[in-house]
């Protein structure tokens, strides 16, 4: 099992997030503590770049996670609207 962190960015941004999109963040944060960071069954999942990974939550919202290597912890640094988005 995997240990979801978010950052104090991303609690920020989700916060703004309507009550839908923070329903599906709380179901993807489930599929990561399950599953581990690779999540293709994600609208639009596709890694960043080494340990990086994304997936939108709707139209308008994505969510950013990083993994390192042999760790068990997956940290969500990004939940906000996709405009802002650091990619």
């Amino acid at each position: 099992m995997y240990e979801v962190r978010l950052t104090r960015a991303a609690r920020k941004g989700l916060a703004k997030a309507p009550k839908t999109v923070r329903q599906l963040f709380a179901d993807l944060v489930d599929d990561l503590e399950r599953d581990g960071p690779i999540q293709p069954g994600w609208k639009n999942y596709s890694k960043l770049g080494p340990g990086l990974h994304h997936c939108h939550l709707g139209f308008r919202w994505v969510a950013c996670w990083r993994h390192e290597k042999e760790t068990l912890i997956i940290e969500v640094y990004y939940a906000g609207s996709r405009d802002n988005a650091p990619y």
